[in-house]
């Protein structure tokens, strides 16, 4: 396998020495931010299933970076995770936005990159092997091992057509690693979907890179709607290599020129130091200081579904 690096020719190269200063040392010389308990609860809603079955172009957050997207009469599920646990010390703070056993057909699934909280096998395997799976470079092989082998991996700027939905991996600036032997020897990216009704962007996992979302907008000029991650960044020293936060993902939202900032990757995981409610109140804050309509911000409730139009 070859080894990848971001197109700036880095990786965050985080190891097992940086984990423990952060989970060990930091606390032990009182720099590590203990999030309180607030009792916040992520805001939830009934989805609505007529407009997640129909035909109509709609999506829906389920949680984390998992999106139900229709377009094109396709259905398209992103970084699916409907599991409980991520790990046995990792659980889920809120239910999937809607059941796996009561969503549609599934026609189509990407997957950004190989973590464990973006690529879930137990999910995957109970989607199973009738829908269609894009992948970046090298990730495949994860799937057929599961037994999942309509798969279609793509590069960087490489594109896929499903129907009248156009797929194009494009760069994040991230890093991948599975298992120790395989640290960064599978891609990662975002996804483009281009269709009749308009042009999604889902970032998947990616640090703020002035120069990957400028390469994004050179090639794809017109976005409508971009997925991007604003939770996970706490401690910076740590995290700002790999992840945004929220000020971080409306800079990138600004340079892409895109019409709708759609929030994800907070609230389903407790994966880092922030307290849970923290990144939409930041992003709402940052947004306040910008002359941009408060309606092309969407902080999506759990189930919540909105209709894409332009």
């Amino acid at each position: 396998m070859p080894v990848y690096t971001n197109l700036d020719g880095t990786t965050p190269d985080k190891g097992l020495k940086d984990i423990l200063k952060w989970q060990i040392g930091d606390r032990l010389a009182g720099k590590r931010t203990r999030a309180p308990d607030d009792g916040f609860v992520t805001p939830r809603r009934s989805h609505d299933e007529a407009l997640v079955s129909s035909k109509d172009a709609s999506l829906t957050w389920i949680g984390h970076a998992t999106f139900a997207m229709r377009l094109a009469g396709k259905l398209i599920v992103t970084d699916p995770i409907w599991s409980e646990r991520l790990s046995p010390v990792t659980k889920r703070l809120c239910d999937p936005g809607i059941a796996l056993r009561s969503m549609p057909k599934i026609d189509v699934v990407t997957v950004s990159h190989s973590h464990f909280d973006h690529l879930d096998m137990p999910t995957l395997k109970r989607i199973g092997p009738d829908a269609l799976y894009v992948v970046p470079k090298d990730v495949g092989e994860i799937l057929i091992d599961g037994g999942l082998h309509n798969v279609v991996e793509l590069g960087w700027w490489e594109s896929h057509r499903v129907g009248d939905v156009k797929i194009t991996l494009v760069p994040a600036q991230h890093w991948s690693m599975r298992f120790p032997w395989d640290r960064n020897k599978r891609l990662w990216g975002g996804f483009i979907y281009e269709s009749p009704e308009g042009v999604a962007y889902h970032a998947g996992d990616t640090a703020m890179s002035e120069r990957v979302f400028r390469e994004i907008r050179g090639r794809h000029d017109h976005i409508d709607w971009a997925m991007l991650p604003i939770g996970a960044y706490d401690p910076p020293w740590f995290m700002q290599p790999q992840h945004m936060g929220p000020e971080e993902a409306l800079a990138a939202f600004e340079i892409l020129g895109a019409k709708k900032l759609c929030a994800m990757h907070w609230g389903t995981f407790k994966l880092t130091d922030e307290p849970i409610s923290e990144p939409p109140s930041r992003l709402r804050e940052a947004w306040s200081r910008t002359p941009l309509a408060l309606d092309r911000q969407w902080i999506f409730d759990i189930g919540q579904t909105r209709a894409l139009a332009r």
